[in-house]
């Protein structure tokens, strides 16, 4: 006598989960290797994800994608640790449709991923490991304070020149400004009411608290430049002209493996240096920079770049070839690029960069 069969085995099948994420809940769709399952929303979670997965499809192989952005990669985590395949991806990369362009929200985003994934047209962006993501974090927590700073700064400018209030004669030059002198001179200053003056010591007391969370960021960074981890390539990085501490640690925090660049223009493409292009026929067309790539990383190399070609003879001979023909901002990013393939080789093949002079 025949039995009902109760227990489901979906071994050797295929799951493809497409997650548009949000703070609070995620729009899940599934898709099998014929059929659309389901699309619904879910509290975010990714223990729900995974127990609805293996409620409805035990033994399948279930496989997962979203687009990154402000969740960072603990969802990436927390899937990988419970057996779900997931991959992240640049949202920039899915492909797309004008009627999904036109007719967008949070269903037709999570279709629109389980579809891609199941047809292979995603490629996952690189996911670094938690230890460098918390690297990471105390290095851009230094830009941060320092981008902080600046606005303190110019806060109580602004507040001086609004009471018109005039800078003694040994701090007429900028570069004297925000020194131990300058920041008693603004301690001492009064207005004519308690309440200006009051409110003038407030702004200088920000800027020094600024100050003492931007030092104490330093030290840090610096104990962590020596450790075993990073020690061995800054001292690397630093052999190149122009290239500092903090641009050193920066970009190794950013990148964490330089092998994951096949080669040059691999890594050239992840920093943002290279053109647009555009070719039609007989026509081709090399425009300015892509948009694409990491704008920290490329700011920074820009900035070490105007010292590089300063102090290494070999980007001054280029620096000084470039501005014959273009403008000297275009020709900096030339510079960048060498810099760029500098940093490359040292890291690669672990030796120090030794500028070309005249023997």
């Amino acid at each position: 006598m025949q039995t009902q069969k109760t227990e489901l085995d979906f071994k050797g099948q295929n799951f493809f989960v497409g997650i548009d994420v949000h703070l609070k809940s995620w729009t899940v769709t599934i898709l099998t290797e014929e059929l659309l399952h389901k699309t619904f929303t879910q509290p975010a979670s990714a223990v729900i994800l995974c127990n609805y997965l293996k409620r409805n499809f035990p033994g399948g192989n279930y496989n997962s994608v979203y687009e990154a952005g402000f969740s960072g990669f603990w969802t990436h985590y927390r899937l990988k640790e419970m057996g779900i395949n997931n991959v992240v991806i640049n949202p920039a990369d899915v492909p797309t449709s004008q009627k999904e362009q036109l007719q967008k929200d949070d269903p037709t985003d999570s279709r629109k991923l389980a579809r891609s994934l199941r047809s292979g047209d995603l490629k996952s962006i690189y996911i670094p490991s938690s230890s460098t993501l918390e690297d990471r974090s105390l290095v851009r927590m230094r830009a941060t304070l320092v981008k902080d700073m600046v606005r303190f700064k110019q806060r109580i400018k602004s507040f001086l020149y609004f009471y018109g209030i005039d800078y003694p004669p040994e701090f007429e030059k900028s570069g004297s400004h925000w020194s131990k002198r300058f920041m008693k001179w603004l301690g001492e200053v009064s207005l004519q009411h308690g309440s200006g003056t009051q409110a003038l010591k407030i702004l200088v007391q920000e800027a020094e608290q600024q100050r003492k969370l931007l030092l104490e960021v330093l030290r840090e960074i610096r104990l962590l430049s020596r450790s075993e981890r990073y020690a061995g390539n800054i001292a690397l990085l630093r052999t190149i002209p122009g290239i500092g501490l903090i641009t050193a640690i920066t970009f190794l925090t950013e990148i964490e493996n330089i092998e994951r660049f096949e080669n040059t223009d691999h890594f050239a493409g992840f920093v943002g240096l290279v053109p647009n292009y555009h070719s039609s026929g007989e026509k081709a067309n090399n425009g300015e920079m892509t948009f694409r790539g990491h704008n920290t990383l490329r700011r920074s190399l820009i900035e070490s770049s105007w010292f590089a070609a300063r102090f290494d003879p070999a980007l001054t001979m280029s620096y000084h070839s470039y501005i014959k023909r273009m403008d000297p901002n275009k020709a900096i990013v030339r510079i960048a690029r060498k810099v760029l393939n500098r940093m490359y080789y040292v890291l690669k093949n672990k030796v120090e960069y030794v500028p070309g002079v005249v023997k």
